[in-house]
């Protein structure tokens, strides 16, 4: 593979150590004129890119505006989700060619405001 690029394994948890390794990449998602810095899983099966509800609201992305649900299965079944365009800025030395992509914001009840 001419250009292959590789990405350490970074603990997920101290605790369980070596078992939560995980390949994660610096990423930086743009939404209305906000930009927030992330880690994204390196996952080439994903058919489903999940965006912690956090990260939403540093985005300025408001909950109730996104009227797009998606439905999420296996151990995120729990989670409510919905459809967000936002732009993508990865950190390494190739790029691929991606301008907007899905994602789905999501929230447990337990993130909700009091």
């Amino acid at each position: 593979m001419p250009n292959a690029e590789r990405f350490d394994y970074t603990a997920g948890s101290a605790a369980v150590g070596e078992a939560s390794l995980l390949p994660l990449l610096p990423i930086t998602l743009e939404y209305q004129q906000r930009s927030a810095a992330a880690s994204g899983l390196l996952d080439t099966g994903a058919t489903v890119n999940v965006l912690p509800y956090r990260v939403g609201v540093e985005l300025g992305a408001v909950w109730e505006a996104q009227t797009i649900p998606v439905q999420l299965s296996g151990n995120l079944a729990d989670y409510e989700a919905r459809a967000l365009m936002v732009s993508p800025t990865f950190g390494f030395t190739s790029p691929p060619s991606l301008t907007e992509t899905a994602v789905c914001h999501t929230r447990k009840a337990s993130d909700e405001p009091a």
